[in-house]
């Protein structure tokens, strides 16, 4: 069948846009508990975690967490983080999707549109997210893995400029419209990404972002209702420490506020 031309697409950020945390942030309890990590690694990523939902992130600190990751995984086997992120999806990410992303999502499905998730993200974390979500398109950052496991490499950071590069090849494969097509982000930093499309979207948008969309007149909402899917039962060890870190993560970030 030859696919139909000049069809629309809705291109969606990932964090903060469909879930109200860092994906590249979130596993790191999961990390610590299948032997990766140290659990000073795990609180230093919570702290991370709590701080990135307070402030979100500049170009220069996603960066920064991009350099610290992927030193972290450098040697790690590929296929293990790929299944602690199957097996803990639910736990770990499915209560900070946005309801109204999850509903926005249904919506462009509705008008038979193409949905694609484009993220800084490394693939393995957004791949199950991306199926959790009914999405099959993802445009995400790429590792490079020589013999099972990552080297320490990146191949394509997909950030900034190169999210507009990835969704101009996905719009030539896929035969989209960009003039038609749609875009949801946060944040600054993704401008090219939302100047790429006809209808640009702020969701959630950083002080940056909420200052050009309303001088070029873009729409502008408001994601508030991350849906909890599995009711947390389940006491961890960590948990203790991760709140007091948390609270003095915070403390500090109010004294530099001020």
């Amino acid at each position: 069948m030859t696919p139909r031309a000049n069809r629309p697409a809705a291109f969606f950020d990932l964090d903060k846009t469909i879930i109200a945390r860092s994906s590249a942030l979130a596993f790191g309890r999961e990390f610590l508990h299948n032997g990766l990590i140290t659990p000073v690694t795990a609180l230093q990523l919570g702290v991370a975690q709590t701080l990135y939902r307070i402030s979100g992130h500049s170009s220069e600190q996603m960066d920064a967490t991009r350099d610290h990751l992927v030193s972290m995984v450098a040697g790690w086997e590929a296929r293990t983080v790929s299944r602690i992120a199957e097996e803990t999806i639910h736990r770990v990410v499915s209560p900070a999707i946005y309801a109204e992303a999850k509903e926005l999502i249904a919506h462009h499905k509705a008008l038979h549109h193409d949905v694609v998730i484009v993220s800084a993200s490394g693939y393995d974390l957004v791949a199950p997210i991306a199926r959790e979500l009914g999405v099959t398109r993802i445009a995400a950052t790429q590792l490079e893995v020589h013999d099972g496991r990552y080297t320490g490499e990146v191949l394509f950071y997909c950030k900034g400029a190169a999210k507009a590069e990835a969704m101009r090849e996905l719009a030539r494969v896929h035969h989209y419209d960009l003039a038609r097509s749609f875009a949801y982000s946060d944040s600054a930093v993704d401008l090219p990404m939302l100047e790429a499309v006809g209808t640009p979207v702020a969701v959630n948008p950083d002080r940056a972002l909420r200052r050009i969309a309303a001088d070029r007149g873009w729409d502008i909402r408001v994601f508030r209702n991350p849906v909890p899917l599995f009711p947390r039962t389940r006491y961890t060890p960590i948990a203790i420490p991760v709140v007091a870190l948390t609270v003095l993560a915070l403390t500090a970030f109010a004294w530099r506020r001020r």
